[in-house]
């Protein structure tokens, strides 16, 4: 299954470093992708999932930036696969960047079938849909992307854990408003876990949180400094600039 050329635009994202193909209606790539891939930690040599990878932003990005990292594109969307596949082509990451079309609800015989059995990733990122199916967007894609029914921030970490090797990291995006729905998910096989609040300007409540956890660790909780998108008079922030156009990463990537 294709998109045609005239539903679909082509986007420049980290100053150009990537060039994504995606529908015009619908999930777009946008700050989040970005923000998860910079606070995601990977290592040559390693493998990376991305689960409900859309188009392909998030980890397109972190393959652009960890020369030798493996990644897989996993999202349920047949036409959303496509445009990953071909995106990775198109900015000469399809040797280490592979996209499956593939529910990440799916059983564990599904993943192995697709080359994904349990403990074969050293990282997995995930930006899962938060928002509540009463306020869901009529369009179908977005609504996939975006609206929630209870439990899915469960089960998408249930088959993160499965996908991950003992010590592998997971890193995510989520509504800071529902943090607690965070805590209470990756208390059961997680831990060590950091966050790390994004501000979209001063004095404002944080609008998203990015979480780092290791399996079956037990190391402790760690709140990082806030990072702030915009100044007061709306422009962003030179850290904000740095990550989201040069490429710079965030604290929760170093190591």
């Amino acid at each position: 299954m294709s998109v045609e050329r005239a539903e679909a635009s082509e986007d420049a994202v980290l100053g150009g470093r990537l060039v994504l193909r995606q529908p015009l209606r619908g999930h777009r790539v946008g700050h989040d992708a970005i923000l998860l891939a910079a606070a995601t930690s990977a290592h040559a040599g390693e493998h990376a999932v991305d689960l409900g990878a859309g188009v392909g932003g998030a980890g397109l990005a972190l393959a652009r930036r960890v020369d030798g990292l493996a990644v897989t594109l996993v999202e349920i969307d047949p036409v959303l696969t496509a445009l990953a596949r071909e995106n990775a082509e198109r900015n000469a990451l399809s040797e280490r960047v592979r996209a499956v079309c593939l529910d990440v609800a799916a059983p564990a015989a599904a993943f192995a079938a697709a080359g994904l059995a349990a403990g074969s990733a050293h990282r997995v990122l995930m930006n899962p849909p938060f928002n509540v199916w009463q306020n869901a967007s009529p369009d179908r894609s977005r609504r996939m992307a975006h609206a929630a029914s209870q439990g899915t921030l469960r089960r998408w970490v249930r088959t993160a854990a499965r996908l991950l090797r003992p010590a592998g990291v997971l890193t995510l995006i989520w509504r800071a408003d529902r943090l607690e729905e965070v805590l209470a998910v990756l208390a059961s096989g997680f831990g060590a876990v950091s966050l790390l609040p994004v501000f979209p300007k001063p004095d404002a409540p944080a609008i998203r949180v990015l979480a780092r956890a290791a399996k079956a660790s037990r190391g402790p909780l760690s709140l990082l400094p806030g990072f702030l998108l915009a100044n007061a008079d709306g422009k962003p922030t030179a850290e904000a600039e740095a990550v989201l156009r040069g490429g710079a990463t965030l604290p929760l990537a170093a190591n």
